[in-house]
């Protein structure tokens, strides 16, 4: 069902993987509920959420797809829901604002049943499409030495190194080096073997401890929150909520298509420049984002860590089906995930090292072409130091049209990538991002 041999993998090596990726993004379902309950909804209700939507765009991703990739609400795209669109707007509830991403959930499921989003993909030059993957490896890189305070916040210099005598820092940088030594030996399932032995440094030292049981029944305490489509729709037309549904949608039209362009170049599973069986994969988010509105938790995304399990050497939709299984077991174990995904160094040597992998395609750029070269270097910087990847593919298609037309290459620009050239210059120039 998976082809395995024809990706040249095996049961063992895919199931590993798939720990792997569940273990480094598991923290989602934690985080998130924070975020969401600084809105207003019930920690429970998006917990349960979190799961739901993390299931069934996985489980699509899984078995239509068949790609290693996981699919979960998105970082970022969850802090605009809580602070932008509901914490800085008195008359918007968070009802109101889910019904906002319900029509932006349907709207995707459209765009991604046309050949809209295929042909995006195809649209964006080889050399974006590198600057893309190495940026994500640079932004997740920075996200594991942040999490850990090895990079910390700088009143002068935005940041700067952290206390390395402190337990988090220390944790990482052990767990980083006996991963480190694990991946240069060739140990099958490194990233997956340290992340244990992290662990269990983590318990008898003190840091990792499960005051709070191990076990707990899932609730959805407000039941369904988006009933109603009509009611919905309602909603967004009588609240103006164009600009929300429109910033929903492009964030992640491009979160997605940017990770997975990034994850399939470093699994090497882009045919010449191309994404086999891509409509399959982009429904797997557009319809998570629909059902996960329903149940109450912001619009998903296919997730970066996902090339933690490629690394793992992922190749196949069994990986992203043991990430599923995963998500449905951790439903029942809401405790025990809230302990291990709240020690950020346990995962963070995996997100390091995986960064460093794929750095590996700023070779591919043709340096020696600024007209090239500039627009993925942009990408490069700006996604780490945005925190966004959508916002760092914006300006790799704002700056990449303007020196072809200055070159008089203009003709070398696919239509598409000036039709995006100036929807991404309006939505950083007057929406809230």
């Amino acid at each position: 069902m998976f082809k395995l041999k024809e990706n040249n993998t095996n049961t063992k090596t895919e199931m590993i993987a798939g720990i792997t990726t569940f273990f480094t993004m598991v923290y989602i379902v934690v985080v998130n509920p924070v975020i969401l309950s600084d809105a207003g909804v019930p920690f429970e209700q998006v917990f349960t959420a979190t799961i739901i939507s993390a299931v069934i765009g996985t489980l699509w991703m899984a078995l239509f797809a068949n790609y290693p990739i996981a699919i979960a609400p998105g970082m970022g795209l969850n802090a605009y829901f809580a602070y932008s669109v509901v914490g800085a707007n008195p008359g918007i509830d968070y009802r109101t604002a889910f019904a906002a991403v319900f029509i932006a959930g349907i709207i995707f499921v459209i765009l991604s049943l046309t050949p809209f989003r295929e042909k995006l993909i195809d649209a964006i030059p080889d050399n974006l499409k590198y600057g893309i993957s190495a940026g994500i490896g640079l932004f997740i890189a920075f996200i594991g030495l942040r999490q850990t305070k090895i990079i910390v916040a700088h009143p002068s210099n935005l940041v700067g190194l952290g206390d390395l005598q402190s337990p988090a820092a220390l944790l990482a940088i052990v767990g980083l080096a006996i991963t480190l030594i694990l991946m240069v030996l060739r140990v099958n399932g490194a990233l997956f073997f340290g992340m244990i032995i992290t662990g269990l440094i983590a318990f008898f030292t003190g840091q990792l401890s499960f005051a709070q049981g191990f076990v707990s029944l899932p609730s959805l305490p407000d039941g369904l929150i988006v009933a109603n489509p009509i009611t919905a729709l309602t909603d967004v037309i009588q609240h103006s909520l164009y600009a929300v549904v429109f910033s929903f949608i492009l964030v992640t039209i491009f979160d997605t298509t940017g990770t997975m362009v990034g994850v399939a170049n470093q699994a090497g599973l882009m045919k010449g420049g191309k994404l086999p069986r891509a409509r399959q994969a982009l429904l797997s988010d557009s319809i998570a984002t629909t059902i996960g509105s329903i149940f109450g938790t912001s619009p998903t995304t296919a997730y970066i860590e996902s090339s933690s399990g490629v690394a793992a050497g992922g190749r196949t939709g069994l990986t992203s089906l043991t990430v599923a299984i995963l998500f449905i077991i951790s439903a029942f174990f809401g405790p025990l995930v809230g302990a291990v995904s709240g020690i950020a160094a346990i995962t963070a040597p995996a997100l390091i090292i995986v960064g460093s992998m794929m750095m590996g395609n700023i070779a591919k750029i043709r340096w020696d072409e600024l007209d090239e070269a500039f627009p993925a270097f942009l990408t490069i910087l700006s996604m780490p130091l945005t925190s966004s990847i959508s916002t760092g593919i914006a300006l790799g298609f704002i700056s990449y049209p303007l020196l072809k037309i200055a070159k008089g290459k203009w003709r070398e620009v696919h239509p598409l990538l000036y039709v995006f050239a100036v929807l991404f210059f309006f939505q950083l120039a007057f929406l809230p991002h």
